[in-house]
Formats: structure tokens, sequence, C-alpha cells
């Protein structure tokens, strides 16, 4: 029975205590990211995958959040966050509750994850544990390929501390001139354009072993540190010493004042490449004093910026494993099916007079039958997304494509087929978000592209991301005009669509293609669009509409009815959103809320969020996808779309989220939440106070493993029972 008796006292539902800090919820989503690591139910190859991708996602973090924060320390913005914290306060916690999980995860790696890799053939040496044969080897390596790339830095009065890029790997080495007996401090830079790991030919690995080597070898900083002689030569190497270190690397852009946007952030770029202030340094534990105060003081960086290591420094590279052909090591194989509906697909014909056969049906013609669910990675991206937009590059009757790019990959098939369109005559309209945050480099390669095959290319709003998913063709059936649409919660990214989950809605219904024109020409032109037929649009009417529809709930459990709402997305940070949940739940509506990672809302607080349950789930896929039900008494109303519960998304972005009107996709959609609500295996259930419990199954009942679970329902769907992942 749902709880709906309020409290008679009144209470401040913005008051701070009810908030959780976005800086250290993040903190505890990257936790669960190296719990996949630690946890011996992850195949061995997967765990080193999860402490590079918990690596990199750290390194991000510091690039942008934390620099943010030290931005506003030196700027004394006195502003407090929701939670209570001023930016200070937030940097001191960071680093208290992440020094235990950098030094969790080095021990993990050193003391579980190395010697399992040596079981299974994988050794990741030390200099010092090769046998003659192998150190021989190595150094004729570092001779021919190593050397010629290396320039040793002196630092002393006449060579100034040398600018140290951004995420570079560096040795700190000290020497002694043997004739004076003087001490110098040099920089040695390990090169990224060489492997991080140096692989050792099988031959000359142990030949007593038992078990066959897979790979053999060491990282390329010892490689370096044990032949700095050839560096320094006549000179005594006295001490190295590891050390990395991040800088800021967001964009400052003052768009307003910018008269090309364009050659505006290629010149930021510049700067990123070399790095803004230092934010953080990376050290091993065992660096002396002296060593470790030169570098704090040339870097101009405080003892609250030292992380210390035990061990390797850079666990990213980590990921350099997952190439090793070891499938037995490695998640079971997955296989992207193709939608039943468009199995039988036939090309688009050349002639604008061919008509249908039994043969098959185009693109188009299954979306006139009725609107289409796409569900990636479990169904295939090229066979539905990559299809729809190259069947519209070469249909003679096609006369226009109009895209959203947020994101997408370096060897984009979604960019050829758009480069095909226009040369085919078609009207091609694309918008290339510029501000795509680490994605810029790529974006202004691929609007410089399409704009020289003559694509319309718009690069955005001023003081807006367009964050949205959409595209829109239009063409010409008979005597009228016909507009098919897609939107989706994910980017055009072939590639990443295989790593994340996301969905995709197909539909020619004439209020969304009357919709997504307007958003075009809002994108485009000089609209003032202020309201949609059917589309959740940001920053027009998205907010307002949420916070009715929650209300709406409110106003159904008020009137005696039952409420409820299932949510899924990435972040819900913004304030007004969470007060408007908590009068929710205070008023009886029951929520479920699947939010993989940051989470600014406390759930089960007594007489506050009692009717709010929360989980993440982390696994094999990242966790992309944005859905939104609604009970409505009944009437039940669900949404998918580009948007999160956070303010950039709500007031900064273009977001896109749309309706679902075809019952039986609504109820796709509302069976997918089911099944993540219900998961045991990769399922974190949120606390009051800010911390995830990871769920299990009870009384030997079976793993429920969301993920895997879809992975086999789109396997049956398609009769593909013969790869089902146990």
């Amino acid at each position: 029975m749902a709880k709906s008796k309020k409290s008679s006292t009144p209470i401040n539902l913005s008051d701070p205590q009810y908030y959780l800090n976005r800086e250290l919820s993040w903190l505890e989503f990257n936790a669960r990211v190296l719990h996949e690591a630690c946890d011996d139910r992850t195949p061995l190859l997967e765990r080193l995958k999860f402490l590079g991708i918990f690596n990199s996602n750290l390194d991000e973090f510091f690039m942008v959040r934390v620099a943010g924060l030290k931005q506003q320390v030196e700027a004394k913005v006195s502003l407090l966050t929701p939670d209570g914290r001023t930016p200070q306060q937030q940097l001191d916690d960071i680093m208290s509750n992440l020094t235990p999980h950098v030094q969790k995860q080095h021990q993990h790696f050193e003391q579980v994850l190395r010697p399992l890799l040596a079981n299974h053939g994988i050794h990741i040496l030390d200099y010092i544990d090769l046998n003659q044969k192998q150190r021989t080897h190595l150094n004729s390596y570092f001779e021919e390929q190593v050397f010629p790339v290396l320039t040793p830095l002196a630092v002393d009065p006449s060579h100034p501390f040398p600018f140290i890029s951004n995420l570079s790997l560096n040795l700190a080495v000290v020497v002694k001139n043997p004739d004076t007996e003087e001490e110098f401090f040099a920089r040695v830079k390990v090169p990224s354009v060489l492997p991080r790991f140096l692989p050792i030919p099988p031959e000359l690995g142990d030949q007593n072993s038992e078990k066959p080597a897979h790979w053999t070898g060491i990282p390329l900083e010892q490689a370096i540190a044990h032949n700095l002689e050839s560096l320094f030569p006549g000179m005594n190497i006295q001490e190295y010493h590891p050390f990395r270190i991040t800088r800021d690397a967001d964009l400052v852009l003052e768009e307003d004042e910018a008269d090309d946007l364009l050659l505006a952030i290629e010149q930021e770029l510049r700067k990123r490449r070399l790095g803004g202030s230092p934010v953080r340094l990376e050290i091993q534990s065992q660096t002396p004093e002296i060593v470790r105060s030169r570098l704090l003081q040339d870097l101009e960086l405080t003892e609250s910026d030292v992380y210390e290591v035990d061990g390797l420094l850079g666990l990213r590279d980590l990921m350099y494993f997952m190439s090793l052909p070891l499938p037995e090591l490695k998640d079971p194989p997955r296989q992207s099916v193709v939608p039943l509906r468009l199995q039988r697909l036939r090309e688009p014909s050349l002639d604008p007079d061919a008509l249908e056969t039994d043969e098959g049906k185009d693109f188009f013609a299954v979306i006139r039958e009725k609107d289409l669910l796409v569900h990636h990675p479990y169904q295939s991206f090229s066979a539905t997304v990559v299809r729809f937009i190259t069947h519209a590059a070469y249909d003679p009757n096609v006369l226009a494509i109009k895209m959203t790019l947020y994101r997408t990959s370096g060897d984009s098939p979604i960019v050829n087929a758009l480069i095909a369109a226009a040369e085919n005559g078609k009207q091609v309209s694309v918008l290339v978000e510029l501000k795509a945050r680490f994605d810029e480099e790529n974006n202004i390669y691929w609007a410089k592209r399409l704009e020289r095959v003559g694509v319309h290319v718009v690069y955005g709003l001023v003081g807006l991301k367009t964050h949205s998913k959409t595209v829109m063709v239009v063409r010409r059936e008979k005597d009228r005009i016909r507009r098919y649409v897609h939107i989706g919660t994910g980017n055009y990214n072939p590639k990443t669509a295989r790593l994340y989950t996301d969905l995709g809605l197909f539909s020619c219904r004439e209020e969304l293609g009357a919709d997504i024109t307007d958003l075009f020409n809002f994108l485009t032109g000089y609209s003032l669009q202020k309201s949609y037929r059917e589309l959740l649009v940001a920053p027009v009417n998205m907010r307002d509409r949420f916070l009715a529809l929650i209300h709406r709930e409110i106003e159904n459990v008020q009137n005696g009815f039952s409420g409820r709402i299932v949510a899924k997305m990435n972040s819900l940070v913004d304030p007004q959103i969470i007060t408007t949940l908590y009068e929710a739940s205070r008023a009886g509506v029951q929520i479920d809320l699947i939010i993989r990672g940051v989470c600014c809302l406390r759930p089960g607080l007594k007489d506050i969020s009692e009717n709010i349950r929360i989980i993440s789930i982390v696994g094999r896929f990242l966790e992309h996808s944005r859905i939104y039900y609604f009970h409505n008494n009944t009437q039940e109303e669900i949404y998918i779309g580009s948007a999160d519960w956070m303010r950039r998304n709500l007031d900064r972005r273009v977001e896109v989220i749309t309706p679902v009107k075809d019952p039986d996709i609504a109820k796709d959609l509302q069976e997918i939440m089911g099944i993540m609500l219900a998961d045991n295996r990769q399922a974190w259930e949120l606390q009051a106070d800010g911390t995830y419990i990871q769920r299990h199954p009870y009384d030997h009942s079976p793993e429920a493993n969301s993920q895997k679970i879809l992975i086999n329902m789109a396997l049956r769907s398609t009769g593909v029972a013969s790869n089902l992942i146990d």
C-alpha cells in the first residue's frame, strides 16, 4: 500500500541534508567500476579492462571536475552546492574519499591480477626478473627503436623545468658528475608514440615452464630506466622515479565574442594539447622527499594534489591486453541481431518508379507499417541506423536528409553515407556539435569534410550544446511528401554502439515529422519556436513537461488513484526535479529509478523519500539509454530520448525526448525496465547515506543478469537460440 500520509510539520525540501554531493556520487560510481575489476566472477582480461576504465574515468574527472573546482577556489567562489559544500570542501572530500580506491586498485593489480595473469601465461614482468637473453633482446630493441625517440631534459639554472604534457608518463632522474660529485636533476618523457608494454619473443622465455606463455614482456618505462646510461654518458645514474601529471583540459570559450566558432575552438584545442594548469601528480610511494618536493615546487602543486601509487602508473594502458587472442579470458562472444522486420530488406532501386516485390520491402515501407524500436548493442546498429541513412543516401525518391551529430567514430560509415547523399544531389544538412568534450577535433575534421562535398553544416547554437540524437529523411512518395525520423538515446557512433546500451525509434508519424522539422529550423535558422506537438525539447519545454508529468502522478494519488514513475537515465542532479520527486514520494507515488552514474537524491529518508528506490547497473555494457515511464492512472505514457535529469541537459543543451505511441513498443520498454529492476547480479542499491550495496541472489534463487538476459532475448527473437549465453 502506498504511503501517502504527510508529516504535519512543514519540510524544506531544499535543505542540503536531503542532497548527495555530485562529485562524491561520481566517485561512488567509479568505485562500482573498480568492483567489476575486483570481482572474480568477471573474466580475467575483462577485469583488466575495468581497471583501465576506472583509470581513464579518473583522468577525465581530474581534467574537468577537479580542475573546475580548483578554478572556483582560486576565484574565491562562495556559492554552495545543493548539499551545502564549498569548492574547497569538495576538493578535500574528493581526496579523502578517492585515496582508498586508488590504493585498492593498485594493490589488487599487483597482488591479485598480476599473479592470476601469470597463471594464464600472461607475464607482465619487471626488468630485474628477466634472464640474460631477454635483457639482451630488450637492450637491442631499446637502442634501435626507443633511444632515437628520447630527449633527456636537464633541469638547472640554464635549463628551466620543462613543460610536462598532460597525462604523460615521465622519469625523474638524478645523475652525478663523477669528477665534481655534483648531482643534477633531469626529466625523461616515456614516449606515447611507442607501445606501453614491450613483448619479448616466446622463444626467449622460461623453457622449463609447464604452461605455455601467451605474452611475456615489461613496461616501456623500465626498459628506458635500465638504459639511462645511454642518455647520460659519463654520468653516474643515482636514481630514477616515475611520475605522471594531469592538467586542466576543459575548453574555455567566449562564444558571444567569437566571430568564428570553428576558428575559436581550433585555437582552444591548440592550448589543450599543451594543457592547462597541473591538477594532479601521481608518483610511486617510495619516491624520496627531495624528488617529491622538487616536482611539487616546479609544478606549483601542493601535497593535497599528490596521489601515491604502489606499482605501475597509468593503468589505463592495461586495455592493451584486451587485444590478446584469448577468448576464454573474455566475456562470451556476442552476436548483434537484425530485427525480424528488417531481415528481408531490398536495397533501394535506382528506378524511382520501381514497385515493391515479394523479394522484400525497402526500409521506408517497414516504417510505414508501424513504428520500429531498436535496442543496441543487442540489435545491430549497422543493420538498422546506418542502413537507414545509407538507404536514404541512395534512394532516388529521397529529397533531403537532416541530422544532428554529437559524437561519431573516426571512420564513420554514417558520415560516408551523408557524403554520398550530397554527391547524389540530395539536400543534406548536418548540425555538427563542435563543443562535444574531447571529441572537438574529430568533429572539426568531419565538419570540414562534409562542407567540401556541399553538405550544409551548422556548428550549433551560441551558449547551447546540441546533444539531441535525431535524423529526418524527406521523401517524395507519389503525390505527397513524407518525413521519416529516427530519435535515439545515443550517439551516431558505430563503435560505441557496440559497447553502450541505447534505444532508437523509427517513425513516419506526421506529428513527429512536423516537430523535427521545427527543431531543425530552430537549430539552423532564427526560429523562436516555443511549443512542439509531441516532442519534449530542451531548453524550450522539456523541464516544464517533466515537472507537469510528475505533478500529474501526485494529483492522481491525492485523488485516490495509484501513482507510479519509473525512470532510467545516466545521472540525476537537477535540484528542482529532485525536490519534485520528493514531493511525489511524500504524496505516495511509487518511484523506481535506474541511474547508472551520479545521483544526488537520497532515497529511503523518513517522510521524504520512503517511496523512492534507486539502483545502478554496472556491467559489460555501459548503460546509456534514457527511458521515462508515468502510470497516468492506467493511461500509461512512456518516453525515450537524449536527456538526463541534469541542469545542463534541461537548460544548457538542445535535447529531444519523444513519446512512444505504439502500444507494443511501450510494452517492450516496460519489459526492459522490469528486467533491470529485477537484476540481482550487476545492480547496486543506493542507500540514504550515499553508499551502494550490490545485490546478490537470495536463498539459491537463480542469478538475474539483466544484460545477459537481454542478449538472449534478442537472440531468441530472431531464432538464433544456438548462440545463447550461459
